[in-house]
């Protein structure tokens, strides 16, 4: 054992066989807080004990958060610096390597790639980190120096935003690391050319998560009007396009997201067939139907209304009215697609609320398709938490 870590223990009735088969997580009630764990530094590493004194692995330790510790390596006397981190930057990039074509991807989806609190989006040479615990918050120069050597990339972004962060108790803030960028990045994805803002835009500037429900919607849409709702930088709308969509019209409340989508509609060459609305989702839906408007295909990729439990039951109700507008929309016959990325919902009550919204719009509706994020963000099969993308797709009566 590494002696100069300190030791943290779990407590007696802490679940650590849980942990030894791959749960990454200790809450702060499950662990020993004495004071000298209570003083250790956000980000500092230890040796994680069971209440008998068995060495369960490394992990890091943050007081300040509800997830007191993360597992970073099952060896306690594993040495968690710049190579260890190249290490598992190389194993994550040759899945990437092995799935997608073009270097666009998340190339790290946190504790499911073995990074805990980590993501990293890539966009060609640049590539966007976001540390969303203290442990890389802290090692960020390591990280970023680990990411140019194993990628390549010339660019980086440290975004520092976030919910997440503010759990961990960490500042906001968003600066590049390495490189320069000349204005947003053009990224190649089922056949749409999208702009993505890396300094400036929401997240790390693009969803890659949605790739896969992108290419299903774009099957549906030959030929189709089709409204995307929450398009942020014209996710659906773009695909749908490029699938041989009739029409598209974009709605977000954010004009630069809708500057960056018609900038995408003229690099894809289907500018003529791409039109955008800005304003809040539920009022435009509303005034849409008291226009009369009908779309052939209607998307709804909304925020996370419940992004934890506390926020569920009034998420709930949120995806139930979305379902309710949207559906109103919908031609006779058309389709509808639905989409979550709230952790604190899952499949069942997502599907539930949607279909109570379709019921109370007065329509009946056939499930064709559930779809989920791509598999450059795999899941951890003991961390719920890892799969929260759940996209839902309607026919409805006609």
């Amino acid at each position: 054992m590494t002696p100069s870590l300190p030791v943290v223990r779990l407590r007696p009735k802490a679940e650590a066989r849980a942990i030894r088969h791959g749960f990454p997580w200790v809450y702060a009630d499950e662990l020993v807080t004495d004071r000298r764990t209570q003083a250790l530094a956000p980000g500092a590493f230890a040796v994680l004990e069971d209440a008998e004194r068995r060495p369960l692995g490394l992990v890091t330790v943050n007081p300040a958060s509800k997830i007191i510790a993360r597992v970073l390596d099952r060896n306690p006397e594993a040495v968690i610096d710049r190579g260890w981190i190249a290490a598992r930057l190389a194993r994550a990039l040759a899945l990437r390597e092995r799935l997608y074509a073009a270097p666009f991807y998340r190339l790290v989806h946190a504790e499911a790639d073995g990074l805990p609190g980590v993501v990293i989006d890539r966009f060609g040479e640049a590539a966007v980190i976001q540390p969303n615990a203290a442990w890389a918050e802290a090692m960020i120069g390591d990280l970023a120096a680990a990411l140019a050597e194993v990628t390549g990339v010339t660019t980086i972004v440290k975004n520092g935003t976030g919910r997440a962060r503010g759990l961990e108790g960490l500042a906001e803030e968003t600066v590049l690391l390495a490189g320069a960028l000349d204005g947003p990045v053009p990224v190649p994805m089922n056949g749409a050319i999208y702009m993505a803002d890396l300094l400036g835009g929401q997240k790390t500037g693009l969803f890659f998560d949605q790739r896969p429900n992108h290419a299903f919607a774009a099957r549906l849409a030959n030929g189709a009007r089709v409204l995307d709702v929450f398009s942020h930088v014209g996710g659906f709308a773009l695909a749908a396009l490029a699938g041989g969509a009739e029409s598209a019209l974009a709605v977000d409340a954010s004009a630069a997201a809708l500057e960056l989508a018609g900038q995408g509609a003229g690099a894809t060459g289907v500018a003529d067939r791409f039109a955008s609305r800005r304003g809040d989702a539920f009022a435009a839906m509303e005034a849409l139907q008291a226009e009369g408007a009908r779309f052939d295909l209607v998307v709804c990729d909304p925020p996370a209304f419940a992004p934890a439990k506390p926020a569920l039951e009034a998420g709930l109700r949120a995806y139930e009215r979305v379902a309710r507008l949207a559906a109103a929309l919908v031609a006779p016959g058309g389709n509808l697609c639905l989409c979550s990325c709230s952790h604190a919902a899952d499949l069942a009550q997502f599907r539930n609320a949607s279909a109570r919204g379709i019921g109370r719009a007065g329509r009946r509706a056939q499930l064709l398709h559930t779809g989920f994020a791509g598999p450059d963000h795999p899941q951890l099969p003991q961390l719920a938490e890892s799969g929260y993308l759940k996209a839902l797709f309607f026919r409805l009566d006609g």
